[in-house]
This record gives structure tokens, sequence and C-alpha cells, in this order.
């Protein structure tokens, strides 16, 4: 469980480095994957960053708990981006998929070995 939480958070820094990066600096992938800047571009942004924090945090303090609530909100966003999206088609689209395929194994080692992850202890 604890080589896979920190393969969840060093493969969600490991994306979201060069992806913040790319949108900071509007560089030309970034206008082919993400369109041009808009305020709904600049929203994920912002989210991008806060789950780069989140995850940078978790590797120094390393509650599965924790690591379970930001792992199973992004789970439930990569899972539902093709349906908000419209298209399988996006090689971001299907990134998203197999990332959360990752997470969700990851929750699964989490909640065989602690149980359930949100209930009080």
């Amino acid at each position: 469980m604890k080589k896979m939480i920190v393969s969840s958070l060093l493969l969600n820094i490991g994306i979201l480095v060069p992806v913040c990066l790319g949108l900071a600096t509007d560089a030309h992938w970034t206008r082919a994957s993400y369109g041009d800047p808009t305020t709904a571009r600049g929203i994920l942004f912002s989210i991008y960053l806060s789950i780069l924090f989140a995850s940078a945090l978790l590797l120094v303090f390393r509650d599965p708990r924790s690591v379970a609530v930001l792992l199973t909100l992004q789970v439930i966003y990569k899972l539902s981006t093709p349906l908000t999206v419209g298209t399988l088609q996006n090689p971001i689209v299907v990134f998203n998929l197999g990332v959360a395929v990752f997470h969700i194994i990851t929750l699964y080692l989490i909640w065989r070995v602690i149980g359930n992850p949100f209930q009080r202890s």
C-alpha cells in the first residue's frame, strides 16, 4: 500500500509539473490540448495546482486517509471527463482514464489495509 501511495502521488507530480508549467507559459502544446487561454482554462490550471500542491504535501505527511480523499476526487473527475468533454478521441481524456485506473488500484489497497478510509476512527 505504501509504495502505491507514493507511486500515485509521484504520478500526480510527474504529470502536473510539466502541465502546470505549460499552462503558465501558454506553451504551444497546451493550446493544442487545452485550447486558447480562457477563464475555464485558468480555473482548470488552479485545480491542477491544488492537486499538485496536495500531492507534494502528502508525500511528506503520508496519511492514507488524506491520500484517499485526494485520489477519490481525482478518480471522479477523471472518469467523468469523457462525459463532460463528449469524446474519447482527445489524448488527455484517454490519459485521464489510465491515471484513474492507477489511482483506483491505490485506493483499493488503502481500503484493504486500513478499511474504509472515510470512516471516523
